[in-house]
């Protein structure tokens, strides 16, 4: 069916003869990746101070997501159109009210507001199954994720749908989605949860859907900006892409921006729009989709909405952001530091190459245990979640930039490991990938242009006479945290490798806070660790 289904033009707009004849529109209003994100964020995507807020210097939110989402909808159904709310994935992780809540704060909101569906996104597993049962157990709306397999797990099995079918205006609506297959590598599954190549399952999943008649098919995915185009491009049947994972800002406005939406060639020569609303509550997407009678896609628009302070939060839902923020203020507002500067945490800087974030958290790292023979800090750029803008520096701060609850890591390796665990941590810079390596004690240099697993080119060692070549052959001391050191992010080798391994040194945001304060006033630098060929 799907090879009837043409574009009339690659165009982002709908051409005027196509919109002559179609009859059906669908607007689907979209977020992903709000990653806790529920009081308001500054432009580093920290939470905001209320000093911030007052002088309309803040973004985003949980209510005003909600205020934007509730104007979209109303105005499209008063107006007698079709709209349908998307989650991406990604509610779980990221501020003091997950560490707090879990995600029985995200449940909540995303009841009030209403969305129609989710993705399961990898961060939902950060807390093994039993954080995403708990969490399904309290939301409204289905969630989905086709490409995981979960019948393994007694508490998941049979409770997360490969798709729902949602009855709009007379019309059938199939979402179908996938999750990233390296979910095991970046978040907690654990061994009983399975994960299918995204684009064979998509193929599958879309042709039963077309056998059953549904000829209006969405996928709403969790594997980032750039795989959603190879799905766009590979899976036939698809009407459009609405994606997460990569935080990636598609916008018509914003300068360098791939544009909202992004068209791809489908296997058949038809344009497949793909979307996404970069993260942290900052944007709400809003795209429009236009049928004909036969169910061809004849136009695709619209773009990301940015939400400044001109939004005005949802009354009722700010009220219970302040009631749930009441424990959790003392934590958060409590001053640490004082920095002199920016320190950078932007994962578009902390995951393609050095980072003073990522300087800062590693020679704290190395700072706690430089008396226990270890020589080398590493830490993973996902793992460094915002920025710390100059001035005062709160614990809510630093454990917004280090939201996870990781532990200090500490044990042996020799030199080979260290240069493979190099080796996969630049291998997929490409695509954004947390695993980039920030370091301390050590010094590397990186060819992008080779193939991955090929890629280091030199690597140097800090001792007692300077930097010195890494001996392949030689133990070195290394320090990490506990979810780099078990494998997260790729870094298998530090966990098959690892000799004397210890896992349960004290919390990485307190290792950081405590640097700080005896650092203070902080000056954040890069210093030429991490260099490109």
């Amino acid at each position: 069916m799907y090879l009837s289904r043409l574009l009339l033009a690659g165009s982002v707009v709908a051409l005027s003869a196509g919109t002559a004849m179609a009859d059906y529109k669908l607007n689907i209003v979209h977020i992903n990746d709000l990653h806790s994100r529920i009081e308001s964020v500054n432009k580093y995507d920290s939470t905001c101070s209320a000093e911030n807020e007052a002088e309309g210097k803040c973004f985003g939110g949980i209510a005003r997501v909600a205020t934007k989402i509730n104007e979209l909808r109303d105005g499209i159904k008063n107006a007698g159109g079709n709209v349908i709310v998307l989650d991406a994935g990604d509610q779980f992780q990221g501020s003091l009210f997950y560490t707090t809540y879990k995600g029985d704060a995200a449940a909540e909101f995303m009841n009030k507001i209403g969305f129609d569906v989710m993705a399961v996104g990898n961060h939902e597993f950060d807390d093994g199954p039993e954080g995403l049962s708990n969490f399904l157990d309290k939301v409204s709306m289905p969630v989905i994720s086709g490409n995981t397999d979960v019948s393994g797990n007694n508490l998941l099995a049979g409770r997360i749908p490969a798709h729902t079918v949602l009855d709009v205006g007379g019309e059938k609506i199939g979402i179908v989605s996938v999750l990233a297959t390296d979910t095991d590598e970046t978040s907690a599954p654990g061994p009983s949860v399975k994960f299918e190549d995204e684009i064979e399952h998509l193929t599958k999943k879309v042709a039963e859907l077309e056998a059953a008649g549904v000829n209006k098919i969405i996928a709403l995915t969790h594997v980032g900006f750039n795989r959603d185009q190879e799905i766009a491009a590979a899976v036939p049947g698809l009407d459009a892409v609405v994606g997460g994972h990569s935080h990636t800002l598609l916008s018509n406005t914003k300068e360098g921006a791939p544009s909202y939406p992004t068209m791809v060639k489908g296997t058949d020569g038809r344009d497949v729009p793909v979307v996404q609303a970069y993260a942290y509550s900052k944007y709400v997407g809003d795209l429009t989709l236009t049928f004909d009678d036969d169910g061809n896609l004849t136009g695709a628009s619209g773009d990301t909405i940015l939400l400044d302070s001109s939004v005005k939060p949802d009354a009722e839902i700010l009220t219970r952001v302040k009631e749930l923020g009441g424990p959790i203020e003392a934590v958060k507002s409590k001053v640490v530091a004082q920095s002199d500067d920016l320190i950078v945490g932007d994962r578009a800087v902390c995951r393609a190459g050095e980072c003073s974030m990522g300087n800062l958290v590693t020679d704290a790292m190395l700072d706690r245990v430089k008396n226990q023979g270890i020589q080398i800090a590493f830490q993973n750029g996902g793992g460094l979640r915002a920025s710390i803008d100059k001035g005062e520096v709160t614990m809510g701060e630093v454990l917004t930039v280090l939201p996870f609850q990781n532990t200090l890591s500490t044990f042996q390796i020799k030199g080979q490991g260290l240069i493979d665990a190099l080796e996969n941590g630049v291998s997929q810079v490409e695509d954004g990938a947390g695993r980039f390596p920030q370091v301390a004690g050590m010094k590397f240099t990186w060819d992008a242009a080779a193939e991955p697993g090929q890629r280091i080119v030199s690597v140097m060692v800090e001792g007692g006479n300077g930097y010195e070549p890494l001996d392949p052959a030689k133990v070195y001391g290394v320090v990490t945290n506990n979810y780099v050191r078990n494998g997260g992010d790729g870094y298998k080798i530090f966990k098959t490798d690892a000799m004397n391994a210890y896992d349960y040194g004290p919390g990485l945001e307190i290792v950081v806070a405590d640097y700080l304060a005896a650092n203070g006033p902080y000056k954040p630098f890069v210093a030429d660790r991490i260099t490109k060929k």
